[in-house]
């Protein structure tokens, strides 16, 4: 029985990266890979292995750079504006288009719109011409034998026609560097086949594939291999076999019963690294087998991505001859408070806005496992080691996935989660391509107080306020007393209880939910407000609910919640419902309103959100959908 793993140690990235180089010195593969020969065709994005030399002169030969009539310019030395100069045709004068071959005796071009032809045989000219006036010299572009491109140039269009252009049919060029990439886990399905429950798709190696092929290398995909150290020292041995640059085994690299990797690496090599300081991606391992390098890729997607970011991206790059990517980096201002470790180099996914002339970063969920992270992150914060974090309104330094000018676009939502802003998102991108919506999670309240500290455009919100039983108007009175705010409403939205399908505890409203385990939205959501108060309506208070401490940040996670048996009910929307097949009691249709501060109101992203509001098309899709009504959308609560 293999023995379960443990970290070797927890080494600095820097560190790490040194043991890395050094290892590739040591064996001759820390250098560019050697070249080969491919047509111009297929050359685009590929790095010259060599300096590329003009083969012949471009043009390769005196041409015309203009229409009209080649001459000789010592002839037209007596042509004046008020003594015309009469030239003979085929004789003095002839007669060229824009690159044709200058004739022989001739070293100008007159322009066709600055001659007259007194007859078939005769033109007369008004001014004398330079030598080489309108003419393209032999080599004015490029001189045979001169460098045209140097060596560990990335091929663009461009430099593909002037390869052409001087006489190349084709390029030498850095191979590709070879990945193999060995997936591992007895859970793991190819995300091809529909996986039961105990199962999880196995999409890691498409991250990192697509990583390493967009970076210009090639990446090859085993089979998955299960949890058994002698297949995965098999696949390791086959992996050696094919002489690839690197090597990367996704998952097995943490210290589980089931972690193997260090242990195959081992069996064929040497372990030089097992255990990072960086957040998320810790359990990674470096190794060395056959000189061929072995990167032990934690299992979750955030940390495989960031440790390809980090290791797999930089070998590429250097094995290709290009030089490090240095990525655009700026200085955002934090809309929450961050822990971290203090001795990790700590990554944070962040979303992006510039709002009052500063740009705002919002950290997106943090799990290792959260993949949407990956997708929504407009940027990647890192606080280095010996830093206990950022304090809310501090600095980070953001490397940036968008560019700056997309960020500086963009919309950013906080506050209640409503699965329609997708669509209205959609019907904006759809009016303009460069609108671009940011949303993010953070409940009514938390949306409101967003708006106040200014660090969103637009909050969401539905806060019922039982005295006046009115919707979000008594909370702006509460949270933004001092900003002038415009209320939109978003929807009617129908609100109720989520249940297992059938009905199995027979539940027929609030007051029977003694019985059951009930799943509940975060503190100062919108949903959870109006619980508390059917709650009262009905005599229960929070401690006669079991569960009512169990907290989830989206319809959607409690209705998978109550679908996955975690709870037998929770309260949310009839769509969230559908969606997971759950049973449905409506309780109530409740106004779902979009607050804008004032000062927004005239910039081009709230203009082009309250124009689609407005949208018809967008209103009849809205309307359209389980639980919604648009009858009210886009118009305006408070002006």
């Amino acid at each position: 029985m293999t023995k379960r793993n443990i970290y070797l140690e927890d080494i600095p990235l820097d560190e790490a990266r040194a043991k890395l180089q050094a290892a590739l010195i040591a064996v001759g593969r820390a250098g560019p890979l050697p070249g080969e020969r491919v047509p111009l065709k297929q050359a685009l994005g590929r790095v010259t292995a060599e300096p590329l030399r003009a083969r012949r002169s471009s043009p390769h030969f005196h041409c015309a750079a203009m229409d009209g009539y080649a001459v000789d310019a010592a002839a037209t030395v007596p042509a004046r504006e008020t003594q015309a100069l009469a030239l003979r045709l085929g004789d003095e004068a002839h007669p060229v288009n824009t690159g044709d071959p200058l004739p022989d005796g001739t070293n100008a071009v007159i322009m066709i719109e600055n001659v007259n032809q007194a007859d078939e045989q005769t033109l007369l000219i008004y001014a004398a011409v330079a030598p080489w006036q309108h003419v393209r010299l032999l080599g004015e572009d490029m001189v045979a034998t001169e460098t045209v491109l140097q060596v560990n140039h990335q091929l663009r269009p461009v430099d593909l026609g002037a390869l052409a252009g001087c006489g190349h049919c084709d390029a030498l060029v850095r191979r590709r560097p070879r990945v193999v990439i060995i997936p591992t886990g007895g859970e793991l399905v190819p995300f091809e086949h529909e996986p039961q429950r105990g199962q999880l798709t196995e999409y890691n190696s498409l991250i990192l594939s697509g990583q390493i092929r967009d970076a210009g290398g090639d990446a090859r995909v085993t089979d998955i291999v299960g949890d058994a150290v002698e297949g995965l020292r098999e696949a390791l041995a086959d992996a050696l076999a094919q002489k690839p640059e690197l090597i990367l085994m996704l998952s097995g690299s943490s210290a589980g019963a089931h972690d193997y990797t260090a242990a195959a690496i081992k069996a064929l090599g040497e372990v030089l690294a097992h255990g990072i300081a960086v957040r998320p991606g810790h359990p990674v391992i470096i190794g060395l087998a056959a000189d061929t390098p072995l990167i032990g890729v934690p299992g979750y997607p955030v940390s495989a991505a960031l440790t390809g970011e980090l290791f797999v991206l930089p070998l590429i790059r250097a094995w290709l001859g290009l030089a490090a990517s240095e990525p655009v980096t700026i200085e955002a201002v934090s809309t929450r408070k961050i822990a971290s470790p203090v001795g990790d180099d700590d990554f944070v996914r962040v979303a992006l806005a510039q709002i009052d002339g500063r740009i705002q970063a919002t950290p997106l969920q943090r799990g290792a496992g959260v993949i949407t992270s990956l997708v929504r992150a407009d940027g990647l914060a890192h606080i280095p080691r010996f830093h206990e974090g950022v304090d809310r309104g501090g600095t980070l330094s953001v490397a940036l996935y968008q560019p700056l000018s997309a960020i500086q676009r963009t919309l950013m939502i906080m506050g209640s989660h409503d699965p329609m802003l997708d669509l209205l998102a959609t019907h904006l991108r759809l009016r303009s391509a460069a609108a671009r919506i940011v949303s993010v999670n953070v409940g009514s309240i938390g949306g409101l107080i967003a708006l106040r500290r200014g660090e969103a455009h637009v909050a969401g919100c539905h806060l019922f306020e039982p005295q006046s039983a009115s919707y979000n108007i008594p909370y702006l009175e509460r949270f933004l007393r001092d900003e002038p705010v415009t209320l939109v409403t978003f929807a009617q939205r129908e609100q109720g209880l989520m249940l297992p399908a059938g009905n199995p505890l027979g539940i027929a409203g609030i007051a029977d939910l003694r019985r059951a385990r009930y799943v509940n939205r975060q503190r100062g959501a919108g949903t959870r407000v109006l619980f508390d108060y059917l709650l009262g309506q009905n005599d229960l208070s929070p401690e006669d609910i079991a569960g009512y401490g169990h907290e989830e940040y989206t319809h959607l996670a409690v209705a998978a919640a109550v679908a996955d048996g975690i709870g037998d009910c929770g309260m949310g929307l009839r769509g969230a419902a559908e969606a997971m097949g759950l049973d449905f009691i409506g309780l109530t249709w409740e106004r779902f309103d979009l607050a804008i501060p004032r000062r927004h109101l005239g910039s081009e992203g709230v203009q082009a959100l309250l124009e689609t509001l407005n949208d018809a098309d967008f209103k009849r899709e809205l309307g359209a959908q389980s639980g919604y009504r648009s009858h009210e959308t886009g118009i305006r609560v408070i002006s």
